[in-house]
């Protein structure tokens, strides 16, 4: 095991040098936030004047951050993590009707020309909660994860991911999602 440390000490040690001497940083603060659609009803919101929303389970806007590290030896290879929240509420004006979740969000992307990008990951989310704004019942989904896949052109992305929520009751709610991704990382690269 210190053998390891050692090798991959040195390893990283000696490529940091080389990118560190063209000036290149290889840990990055990430910011990132998108907009999802699909999966299945969690609840439907009736209104006075006879219409009805569904709040889906894959539906959302997101908003996180978290970090962007460059593989110092494979410099096409680049590994991504963030936590943030996504939220989705309903056109009600007299009642704050939401679904909030807490997305933890890695991957591996591989960077084109430092244009395109591809990555593939795992999204885990943590504290999913419907609150019916004081007009019904409040309820909470149990903890999920599931695979994502992201093809990026600079900064915008397209995003698929699939999973499931668990309810209280053991139903099962499909919560897969298609999204449109918005990132960048601080400093930018040159």
């Amino acid at each position: 095991m210190k053998r390891t440390i050692l090798v991959l000490f040195l390893l990283t040690g000696g490529s940091y040098n080389y990118v560190a001497a063209q000036n290149t940083k290889l840990l990055r603060f990430l910011i990132e936030g998108g907009l999802a659609l699909g999966g299945d009803d969690v609840a439907t919101v009736n209104f006075t004047n006879g219409q009805s929303q569904r709040v889906n389970a894959g539906q959302g806007i997101s908003l996180g951050v978290g970090a962007e590290y460059a593989i110092p030896s494979l410099e096409s290879i680049r590994l991504r993590s963030s936590v943030g929240i996504k939220y989705v509420t309903t056109a009600a004006d007299n009642a704050h009707i939401r679904l909030t979740r807490i997305p933890i969000n890695v991957s591996g992307n591989y960077v084109f020309n430092d244009t395109w990008r591809l990555g593939l990951g795992m999204s885990f989310h943590t504290n999913v909660k419907f609150n019916a704004g004081g007009i019904g019942d409040n309820f909470t989904l149990g903890n999920a994860s599931g695979p994502f896949i992201e093809f990026a052109y600079k900064w915008v992305g397209l995003t698929y991911t699939t999973m499931n929520y668990e309810g209280m009751l053991g139903e099962t709610y499909n919560a897969n999602s298609i999204g449109i991704t918005f990132s960048g990382v601080l400093p930018k690269r040159n």
